[in-house]
């Protein structure tokens, strides 16, 4: 199946028109039928569902899942995994991964294991409507930029769970996500949507994106394939050389990062307790946290001033009162004070960067979901399996 993409501005009083219908849709559902509408955010090591009736702003489902497929061990004895399941995801799959041979169904930000990739989307889906018997129509997060061959795989793994689905850029998710609707209209209320820039950093891209009340464009858009997991990668092998035979695995390298993770001057010491072979041994980690951290950074920061210069002059003062950092990587120690320092060393006039807060793991997942309750009939995509 095949989709001609067009993307073109167009005002926010509409949703974007960004995937048009492959084939006419049916015109009729059963009466009874149960519509439910979701907002994806497929991450690379984390997603983020809601979902909620068509006909009302309720939410009813609201589950931030662990984004890997966990598939049991030939010879498993009866009864160690309940209901004998022999394929789990999330934090199930985590709890029993010593029973189970587990994939991530992305890298990078995209689709790479496509069979993975179904069975955590037909898990997500029983999470949604345990009964299957809902339509569910759904808006899935993309990475900013990506290519025709991402798109078509995340349509294909949907095939068959999802009835449509609708496919929209990550941090102009993110933008409506953080939006306050609440305050639309108070005159101290400066709209993300109406004049920002989004860094949004997951585990496999990190995304940039130009919004200025229209759908952006390509040009609008920057998607770096260096995020969370690079920087995982960069300290694991940092470790290899400094401490060879370590024995620590991602996810304890992952654990390390995340609580000491930050950005600027090389910090010492940062001592960090771990277990080695059973024994307990404390490493000194700023040098290397912070020089992979620091990598980060230095990759952002030129797509930042490039995406800067192709906005709009008269757009520009205001666009630098506005940039906002969200995803995973926003909870880097100084990310938001190093960077708008470094715009104004460079002469920027009175940038201001901040971090989204807390609630970074849902923002996509709420702007989804906005999206999904302002589509048009004609801008889902009908999927047949």
């Amino acid at each position: 199946m095949t989709t001609a993409t067009t993307i073109e501005k167009k005002p926010l009083t509409a949703t974007p028109n960004v995937e048009r219908p492959a084939e006419a849709a049916p015109a009729r559902r059963p009466a009874d039928k149960k519509r439910v509408l979701v907002g994806f955010d497929l991450g690379t090591n984390a997603s983020c569902v809601l979902a909620g009736p068509a006909d009302g702003r309720d939410i009813a489902v609201s589950k931030v899942i662990p984004t890997v497929v966990g598939y049991a061990r030939e010879g498993l004895v009866d009864g160690i995994i309940a209901n004998n399941a022999t394929t789990l995801i999330g934090d199930e799959a985590l709890q029993h991964r010593l029973q189970l041979r587990m994939v991530a169904p992305l890298e990078d930000g995209i689709i790479a294991h496509a069979a993975a990739a179904r069975d955590f989307i037909r898990r997500v889906r029983v999470v949604i409507d345990p009964s299957g018997t809902a339509e569910i129509r759904a808006v899935i997060g993309v990475p900013a930029n990506a290519g025709n061959t991402a798109r078509e795989d995340i349509r294909t793994g949907a095939a068959g769970v999802f009835d449509r689905v609708l496919l929209i850029p990550e941090p102009f998710l993110a933008a409506l996500g953080f939006r306050d609707d609440t305050r639309l209209g108070q005159a101290n209320y400066v709209d993300p949507v109406t004049n920002s820039l989004f860094i949004d950093i997951g585990g496999g891209t990190s995304d940039l994106c130009l919004i200025q009340g229209f759908f952006p464009t390509p040009e609008d858009q920057v998607s770096l394939a260096f995020a969370g997991d690079a920087i995982d990668k960069l300290i694991e092998d940092d470790l290899q050389r400094t401490y060879p035979n370590n024995g620590l695995s991602r996810a304890t390298v992952r654990q390390i990062k995340e609580e000491h993770s930050y950005v600027g001057p090389i910090r010492k010491p940062i001592d960090v307790k771990v277990l080695i072979g059973g024994k307990s041994h404390t490493l000194e980690l700023g040098e290397v946290i912070g020089r992979a951290c620091n990598q980060l950074l230095d990759r952002i920061y030129p797509a930042l001033t490039g995406l800067i210069a192709r906005a709009p002059s008269d757009s520009v003062a205001q666009l630098l009162q506005n940039i906002v950092i969200t995803g995973g990587g926003s909870r880097i120690r100084g990310i938001d004070t190093v960077l708008q320092q470094r715009l104004a060393d460079e002469g920027y006039e009175s940038p201001k960067v901040r971090v989204a807060g807390p609630e970074y793991k849902r923002f996509v997942a709420v702007g989804a979901l906005k999206a999904a309750r302002g589509a048009r009939e004609d801008q889902w995509q009908h999927l047949l399996a």
